[in-house]
């Protein structure tokens, strides 16, 4: 398990941690703990980084629209 720090930026900056693990059959799957459901995967490791700053990016911009209705 590898840990790495997310810089989300938007109105702010603010400081994520994704826990990044290597996949039983290859490539890496991860996670951030402070967003529910916000896992990703890929098949390389920049591949999974790519990955990760995307679906970030879309789980804040969902929460940020559930929060402003």
């Amino acid at each position: 398990m590898l840990q790495s720090h997310i810089n989300a930026k938007g109105k702010g900056t603010m400081k994520l941690q994704g826990v990044i693990h290597e996949a039983e059959g290859g490539g890496y799957w991860a996670k951030v703990p402070a967003i529910p459901g916000c896992a990703m995967q890929g098949d390389t490791f920049e591949e999974l980084l790519q990955n990760l700053y995307e679906a970030v990016e879309g789980c804040l911009s969902v929460m940020e629209r559930g929060s402003s209705k």
